[in-house]
């Protein structure tokens, strides 16, 4: 134990005779391990942000979509379709049913244009996907009975079209038709809603499903009638999911007239699966962005083994001498990969805390992603370090191992 202790003196005796030589080392291993832990706490936040937001939703909601069948055609969904799923004999697990059509339209006031995504939905849209009216108010089923023209906007919207003015009661043009503001919904963010990853849950315009049937779409499916983009289903409770999926599963095939033979030509989605379908993505997002990051660690320990190479010539005429009074060829190796090591150790302690620090400051940036550094993040830095510093000080330890005393003392 004391000979360790003498080489880990050694070594730090040796790399401070050298501090600029031994910083420029040691900078390669800390840009690396900071940007390790930089990239896996902005992957894992990302995670987490994204997930809490589906969660908030519920997780008895399940989703309904309309997919190509086997010969390619895709029957999408309609409102008959929704009032069999709304049927409690039929589907006695499910508690709300809400058909949703989805547009993307040119929205414009006074001047001022923005692309927004348009919500045709039903009166229970802020029970289902659990948002709130924090300013005016939701129609009601005159309205949407009536094909009234009121629309409910989120956030981004009014940055958008209303940086300065009071939106409830304006008018404002979808797709060039005429629609009031009764209502701003409650705040998302991106990634937020039933949206793909990233997408902006705020930057939307509810309004009545006739109203975006009729007067924004004018589609028909085959059979005359308006075709939806999708169903939205809430369970009882979350251990009510599975039977109400298998429920609304026969329903469909029922109203579709599906044989069994034949597979579905619709898909099922419910909370868990979305959530283990994002959770696989953001996963796989977290491992590459380290994967990346590690790429400046091989970068550093290639300095490193540089850096010990120059050294070992540089001290050949003390392994010599060392040889000489009767120092084995494994108390060199010893020595100099204990060098090697303490480099990429001190550098990975520093990546360590200037990673803490670069999340500190992220977070405080970023109020919605809470960025940390886990302590399996700091063991798996100060491991990777390690075995850095032993694979890449290996070589040049091992040739200073194998000098042979007199060649070594001739060395000039």
């Amino acid at each position: 134990m004391s000979t360790i202790f003498e080489n880990i003196r050694v070594a730090f005796s040796g790399l401070g005779s050298n501090k600029l030589r031994t910083v420029l080392t040691m900078l390669g291993i800390t840009i690396g391990v900071a940007a390790v832990i930089i990239l896996v706490s902005v992957g894992e936040a990302v995670q987490s942000f994204v997930l809490n937001q589906f969660a908030n939703i519920g997780t008895n909601l399940l989703i309904v979509i309309g997919v190509p069948d086997a010969n390619g055609r895709l029957t999408r969904l309609t409102q008959s379709e929704a009032d069999a799923l709304a049927d409690s004999y039929r589907v006695p697990d499910a508690i709300a049913v809400m058909p949703q059509l989805n547009l993307t339209r040119t929205i414009s006031v006074e001047g001022r244009e923005a692309r927004a995504t348009v919500q045709g939905v039903t009166l229970t849209y802020t029970e289902i996907v659990n948002r709130t009216v924090i300013e005016g108010r939701f129609f009601d089923q005159e309205e949407f009975d009536s094909l009234a023209r009121v629309a409910i906007i989120g956030r981004t919207v009014i940055e958008n079209l209303f940086p300065d003015t009071y939106p409830i009661g304006q008018t404002i043009r979808v797709g060039g038709v005429r629609f009031t503001v009764i209502g701003v919904l409650n705040e998302q963010g991106s990634g937020g809603g039933l949206g793909p990853p990233g997408s902006d849950a705020d930057n939307v315009i509810v309004v009545p499903l006739i109203t975006a049937q009729v007067r924004l779409s004018g589609d028909r499916n085959l059979s005359g009638a308006r075709p939806v983009s999708l169903i939205l289903v809430q369970a009882r409770d979350a251990e009510s999911v599975e039977s109400a999926a298998q429920e609304m599963r026969s329903t469909l095939r029922e109203e579709r007239n599906i044989s069994f033979r034949d597979e579905d030509n619709f898909t099922i989605f419910t909370q868990a699966d979305l959530l283990e379908s994002l959770g696989s993505v953001t996963g796989l997002l977290t491992v590459f962005l380290g994967l990346i990051a590690g790429i400046s660690l091989i970068v550093g320990g290639i300095g490193i083994m540089n850096i010990m190479l120059v050294t070992v010539t540089e001290r050949t005429r003390e392994i010599g001498l060392r040889k000489a009074v009767g120092a084995r060829g494994s108390d060199i190796l010893t020595q100099f990969l204990i060098e090697s090591l303490v480099l990429s150790i001190l550098g990975g302690a520093i990546g360590v805390g200037l990673g803490w620090l670069a999340t500190l400051l992220g977070t405080a940036l970023v109020p919605n992603l809470t960025l940390s550094v886990s302590a399996d993040a700091i063991v798996l830095a100060t491991a990777v370090s390690s075995f850095i510093g032993i694979f890449f000080g290996l070589y040049p330890a091992s040739r200073a191992a194998r000098m042979k005393p007199i060649d070594a003392l001739r060395f000039e």
